[in-house]
């Protein structure tokens, strides 16, 4: 080898070297972020343990939305929670990797910042921990987060996000648990017409505001018990008589007390325009089935049913078409487009 060649190239290993190093920058030096959120909402609890930082939102943002936290590099967390289903799943029941069901339907992704118990049944008690489980289920990802992470072992973008995040080069499931539990407690909805209408910035139609009558009243839809607050849930667990004779025990399962079989959680109804399926099994495909439901088809003798479903003897609240079709029209000003479309939540890859 000729003398110039040689020093040809060991000047481009050098230049190569060098911009490599430019492009990955390590630096641990977080940015911590406060969540803005509206006055009318209940004050905000971040664990002590895992602060919200930029770093840390960016590195879970990029983790959501990867398809190598599956077994098969097919699925990722946004497959069952996507954005424009306010971060659920269309399906009722969320297709895994092997093909298998999941056993209830995927739960939306929106102001978990204030939610303490996860899923149907309330069976974890942390987003962090919920966030660990999908990819160890094997109807669901049917990974080992150390096959992740051995995946990406000499992925540089990833590297420095990790560093950036948590100042580690070895991370594991702990750090991509907290990283994608703080991408999800920033998705926030609070800019729907029926939060213009609280801020004096937009007005109710006339069905609009029949509608928010009724979802408001006793002798009406009768929803607010727990449906109402600036939330949209109680986190209460019920059972709204949906069986006579329920299969799946809820919440029962979890806490092994008799009076808790067959109750789930009360969902937001924040974005149900864009959630359905409805239910834990998502049997309801559309918002009319869901309000027809709770006007003429509840089951009164469903064992354990919630002493608030005060018209169960009757069959339900007995709206007729048009206060239905009010009803329907409340319920859709509920609607954050602003959310399901923010950027800040969508795929960086």
């Amino acid at each position: 080898m000729s003398r110039g060649i040689y020093i040809y190239i060991i000047l481009a290993c050098v230049f190569f070297s060098c911009r490599k190093k430019v492009e990955v920058e390590y630096i641990y030096n977080p940015t911590y972020v406060t969540l803005e959120v509206p006055d009318n909402f209940p004050p905000l609890e971040i664990p002590q343990e895992n602060p919200l930082t930029e770093e840390g939102i960016l590195l879970g943002r990029h983790l959501f939305w990867d398809t190598k936290l599956s077994g098969d590099n097919s699925l990722a967390c946004a497959s069952c929670h996507l954005p424009q289903h306010a971060f659920s799943d269309p399906n009722p029941l969320s297709i895994g990797v092997n093909g298998h069901l999941g056993k209830r339907n995927a739960m939306v992704l929106q102001n978990l910042a204030w939610t303490n118990e996860f899923l149907w049944d309330g069976s974890v008690l942390s987003l962090e921990e919920q966030i660990i489980l999908p990819v160890l289920d094997s109807t669901e990802m049917n990974e080992t987060w150390k096959n992740f992470f051995r995946k990406i072992e000499n992925n540089e973008l990833y590297n420095r996000l990790f560093y950036n995040a948590f100042q580690t080069f070895n991370p594991d499931s702990t750090h991509a648990a907290k990283a994608i539990a703080q991408f999800i407690r920033t998705m926030v909805s609070s800019n729907s017409k029926y939060d213009k209408v609280l801020r004096n910035e937009a007005i109710f139609s006339p069905d609009e505001s029949a509608g928010f009558d009724s979802f408001n009243s006793l002798t009406g839809g009768d929803c607010f018990h727990c449906h109402g607050g600036i939330l949209g849930t109680d986190l209460s667990y019920k059972n709204n008589g949906l069986d006579q004779f329920p299969v799946d025990s809820g919440r029962g399962l979890v806490t092994g007390i008799a009076t808790d079989n067959f109750r789930f959680k009360v969902p937001s109804i924040r974005n149900i325009e864009y959630s359905a399926p409805y239910m834990h099994d998502g049997r309801f495909e559309d918002l009319d089935q869901v309000i027809n439901f709770y006007s003429l088809e509840i089951h009164a003798s469903s064992p354990n049913i919630d002493p608030l479903m005060e018209f169960s003897q009757q069959g339900g609240v007995q709206l007729d078409p048009q206060e239905r079709m009010e009803l329907k029209a409340f319920l859709l000003t509920l609607s954050d487009q602003e959310f399901i479309n923010n950027p800040k939540f969508s795929n960086p890859h």
